[in-house]
């Protein structure tokens, strides 16, 4: 979570210690002891036991992955789900493969994470006014959950929206998790535009009291091929932050 001794965003809200983290505390309890959905908690716990040869020999998390960062964040990330070899061996989002290694360079660089790096909780990363989050909280097999696991999922983001009361920014990592972000705020504000904003790379809606913006999703396959660079996340990034921090002037 956010280190209160660490350099803050111009504008940074004040890190939040009580209520809401302590509810998303509570939460992240409840998350990683889901067993909803059988097919995944077949997948992740096979991935678990049969390690490629890199990982063998490590204990995995083999649960579902809460959100993490900044209890007070402004900003909010929202991507598909664990990967088998990443947070679902590592149990943090986005943490442990080449996604996570592309996405935390980029909020390094952007000011919003204290190291480039995220290997593992207990790792050092400090993250400031942004929380990581995910549609789905389990590694799906072919990296795709059926729509009856996401939306059995879909709660838990709904509820983590609900608590992270400063939230003003979500940015959605890819085509899912951009109709997920709308369907939290439907869920915690009760209201979406019609007709309804379409993804795209630097995609912005404004949604309830959210802006809403798009980005390609750092997968492999995106960001090994040049369809997302470096710049182009830095340039989302740094629209999430202008976009944060426009009520200071």
């Amino acid at each position: 979570m956010h280190d209160p001794a660490a350099p803050q965003l111009p504008g940074t809200l004040a890190p939040v210690r009580a209520g809401s983290a302590t509810a998303l505390d509570a939460l992240a309890r409840e998350i990683t002891a889901c067993r909803a959905c059988p097919r995944l908690v077949a997948w992740r716990e096979e991935a678990a036991a049969n390690p490629p040869a890199r990982f063998r020999g490590e204990e995995y998390w083999a649960r579902p992955v809460p959100g993490w960062g900044d209890p007070a964040a402004r900003i909010v990330l929202v991507g598909l789900a664990p990967a088998a070899h990443g947070g679902n061996r590592t149990g943090r989002v986005f943490t442990g493969d080449r996604s996570g290694d592309f996405l935390f360079a980029a909020l390094h660089r952007a000011g919003l994470a204290n190291q480039p790096t995220s290997t593992r909780t207990g790792d050092g990363l400090d993250l400031r006014d942004v929380y990581v989050t995910a549609a789905v909280r389990c590694a799906p097999p072919a990296n795709a959950p059926i729509p009856e696991e996401r939306d059995r999922c879909a709660p838990f983001l709904h509820r983590e929206l609900a608590l992270l009361r400063h939230a003003r920014v979500i940015v959605g990592l890819g085509a899912f998790g951009w109709a997920a972000a709308l369907r939290a705020i439907e869920a915690t504000d009760g209201r979406l535009p019609r007709p309804l904003p379409r993804f795209g790379h630097a995609a912005e809606a404004t949604v309830g009291p959210y802006t809403l913006l798009g980005t390609f999703h750092p997968s492999q396959q995106n960001t090994f091929t040049g369809r997302l660079t470096a710049a182009m996340a830095d340039a989302v990034l740094a629209r999430a932050i202008q976009l944060a921090t426009a009520e200071f002037g």
